[in-house]
């Protein structure tokens, strides 16, 4: 928060979870204009609490997930980093089913107040043999490449 912002007691609010969907609408002309192809992966990184309140997303989450993997054929499973943070891995074939899922996800924790909790989605892709990966950042709202060097 900025000298202003906090001098008149404004505070920035947090983007709108529905910026996922941009990378949905745009990665046909990823796809057409420069050849980059959904590995038909992405994840939602968060960090965990320990809270019962946390533990009741957690629950509904898996709930939704395994609902949109029974009707979408979405697969997801819950995976835990060497850095203390969890992240929920979703498959499918179909991009949008992926954006959807993500959003899903990223709604709840809203929902239940705990969107400052999310860290990153994540969506990779394949161009030329190689992997890029476009990361949301959910503190910005913002999407950001991540192009990684061969052999570093």
């Amino acid at each position: 928060m900025g000298l202003l912002s906090s001098t008149f007691g404004r505070k920035k609010s947090a983007p709108p979870e529905n910026g996922l969907f941009a990378l949905a609408t745009a990665q046909v002309n990823l796809e057409i204009q420069h050849g980059l192809v959904s590995t038909g992966k992405a994840g939602v990184c968060f960090r965990t609490m320990t809270s019962s309140f946390f533990g009741q997303l957690e629950e509904e989450i898996k709930g939704l997930l395994a609902a949109g993997e029974r009707t979408a054929g979405t697969s997801y499973s819950v995976v835990d980093d060497s850095f203390g943070y969890r992240w929920v891995v979703l498959s499918d074939p179909d991009f949008e089913d992926l954006v959807t899922a993500a959003y899903l996800v990223t709604q709840s924790f809203s929902e239940h107040g705990f969107r400052d909790q999310l860290l990153a989605a994540v969506f990779p892709f394949n161009v030329d043999g190689r992997e890029i990966q476009w990361i949301y950042g959910y503190k910005r709202g913002k999407f950001y490449p991540f192009v990684p060097i061969p052999g570093t």
